[in-house]
């Protein structure tokens, strides 16, 4: 038990300021999002009340990848049942569910022009689906409207029920991705709701039912080099199909600490071992996120 006390200990810092701090190199450093397609796609999702992980989690490619008519919507509100130690999306009660979300999101899709759309949510464990019977909707609403874009969906992990993950399943969705963000030893503080065995299973069901299966980890929240390769072997036995690897960057002060900034060769290091494991695609480096060049997945 001594890693979980020297974890929360390192997240009682965090919280405290008293983490170390770290000055983000240059490979870290990205240009404030702006510009006219930016401000367009921004004015779209607030007339659509709807949400996106760009915004709600912070990502640094926001305004790169905005200004390429691309975005990741965010359904089920943007209140989560979870409190993952590295997450920004706001944690509590969520409000009542919204019917006329997946028919926003396919008209929003559909004035963007997207070839490829990613769908994501917050967790929303009071539900007895975790939230799948809207995920399947937003995919159908999607598909009618949209029919040439092809449709990521970046789900949770609906608290292990099989039936849950199912009803995604049959809407037929392009990719499934699931995340396991970090590696087991860290989970007691990165994901303290989740199972590493549990997000393995759901991968491995996903593949048994033929769908292209995907997951991601961040980089420099207390893992080791030896440990992400293991979970790295771990996901392709399951026949996990893509990799995505980037660096944490630490949201808020309340948020767990940045443990180091993983250099760029690191992260080359790890996209060949993932080729050499068998992955057909891994997208590995500092500014790399899940739906970063999610269009160059499939």
């Amino acid at each position: 038990m001594d890693f979980v006390i020297q974890e929360i200990s390192a997240a009682t810092d965090a919280v405290q300021g008293n983490a170390p701090r770290f000055s983000r190199p240059e490979w870290l450093k990205v240009p404030i999002p702006g510009g006219e397609n930016y401000s367009r796609l921004k004015n779209l999702m607030r007339a659509e009340d709807l949400h996106t992980v760009c915004e709600e989690a912070r990502c640094p490619n926001m305004g790169e990848c905005w200004n390429h008519g691309t975005a990741t919507f965010m359904i089920l509100g943007d209140v989560c049942t979870r409190s993952c130690g590295f997450c920004a999306v706001k944690t509590g009660r969520p409000a009542e569910l919204d019917a006329g979300e997946p028919v926003r999101v396919a008209r929003a899709i559909k004035l963007m022009g997207l070839r490829h759309a990613v769908i994501t949510s917050v967790n929303r464990d009071e539900l007895y689906d975790g939230g799948a019977q809207i995920f399947a909707e937003t995919i159908r609403q999607v598909r009618a409207l949209n029919p040439g874009t092809k449709i990521e969906v970046l789900i949770p992990d609906f608290q292990g029920e099989e039936f849950a993950l199912d009803i995604v399943l049959d809407a037929f969705p392009d990719i499934l991705n699931h995340n396991l963000e970090s590696v087991p030893r860290m989970y007691k503080v990165v994901r303290p709701q989740a199972k590493y065995e549990r997000s393995l299973e759901l991968l491995r069901r996903a593949k048994r039912r033929g769908f292209v299966a995907k997951t991601g980890l961040m980089l420099g929240i207390g893992e080791r080099t030896d440990e992400v390769i293991e979970v790295m072997r771990d996901v392709r036995a399951v026949g996990c199909d893509i990799l995505t690897l980037g660096q944490y960057l630490q949201p808020t002060k309340a948020h767990l600490p940045v443990d180091r900034f993983v250099p760029p060769d690191e992260f080359a290091m790890l996209k060949d071992q993932g080729l050499r494991m068998g992955f057909k695609h891994v997208e590995s480096g500092p500014l790399v996120r899940s739906s970063y060049h999610a269009e160059q997945h499939v």
